[in-house]
């Protein structure tokens, strides 16, 4: 068992960190919310006043952070985390932030031989709860190997997808398409609403057709037909739209620098936006359906 130090305990870093204790380890936490400290505490986690003196005695510091601004600043800087930590400290950040900040940070980890990996997670607030995400990865090849062990305690499929960044590529890909999928899912499901069908029949149909897909299959955007899901409670927890609009915006970035087009996915960037536009930012990303189906 290691001794682990989390940063960020928000939708997804929580239940990462509840995993974590769950499996045995040594945990201190550290979030700026008070009442998501307190929990994690009560199941055996330790905490500490400062992310530095959360993170003293670590064999391994792992961020789940909002942007890369706060990555930065968590670990960059005289006063950054990468400044304080001592050699061959595994630091593994599972934010979803750009291919350019997660080269920027392994940089000045590799100049300080800190072993660093660019983490991000799919699988949603579920997915973390269960510990079963999807760690997509990028690293030295040793450097995942060090830290997959850790990694499957909070995650049930751990990939390396290559270098130093490749994980936030694979992950901005990954996101665009969902957003994608949530997208059309959610234009299909008011269409066939709008012409007197059942929306659960529907879903089902389309589950078992060609469109099914996991938009639909796990994570239905209609009110009511998926229990578990957040649109059958008032689109509360999950994903963020504010946050799917940050990866999808990650993703526009990198196609102008990289010369790729992306009509799709600009466009699910524009209708996002709209979306949280109208007061929707803090709900669950599913909350799309709403410009289909007004409430």
């Amino acid at each position: 068992m290691a001794a682990i130090t989390f940063i960020g305990l928000g939708n997804m870093g929580g239940p990462m960190a509840s995993n974590l204790v769950k499996a045995g380890h040594d945990v201190t936490v550290f979030d700026l919310s008070e009442d998501a400290v307190a929990a994690l505490v009560s199941e055996g986690a330790k905490t500490a006043e400062t992310a530095h003196e959360a993170a003293k005695g670590a064999e391994c510091v792992i961020t789940m952070l909002p942007a890369g601004k706060h990555v930065e600043a968590v670990y960059l800087g005289e006063d950054g985390l990468l400044a304080a930590l001592p050699k061959n400290t595994l630091v593994i950040d599972s934010s979803t932030v750009s291919p350019e900040t997660a080269r920027g940070v392994a940089e000045q980890a590799t100049d300080r031989d800190i072993p660093f990996l660019d983490a991000p997670v799919s699988g949603g607030v579920a997915g973390a709860k269960a510990g079963t995400l999807t760690f997509i990865c990028g690293g030295a090849e040793d450097t995942f190997a060090q830290a997959k062990p850790i990694l499957e305690a909070v995650g049930k499929n751990i990939f390396h997808a290559g270098d130093h960044g490749a994980g936030q590529v694979a992950k901005i890909c990954n996101n665009m398409l969902l957003a994608i999928l949530m997208a059309g899912t959610s234009e299909a499901l008011a269409l066939g609403v709008k012409n007197g069908l059942d929306p659960a029949v529907l879903s089902e149909v389309m589950k078992q057709s060609s469109g099914g897909n996991w938009a639909l299959n796990v994570y239905n955007p209609w009110p009511g037909v998926m229990e578990t899901a957040p649109a059958s409670r008032g689109y509360e927890g999950g994903f963020l739209v504010n946050l799917m609009n940050k990866d999808l915006g990650l993703a526009f970035d990198n196609a102008v620098k990289n010369h790729a087009s992306i009509p799709m996915g600009a466009l699910a960037r524009n209708l996002f936006q709209l979306h949280a536009g109208q007061g929707n930012g803090t709900l669950d990303f599913s909350s799309i359906q709403r410009l289909y189906k007004p409430e």
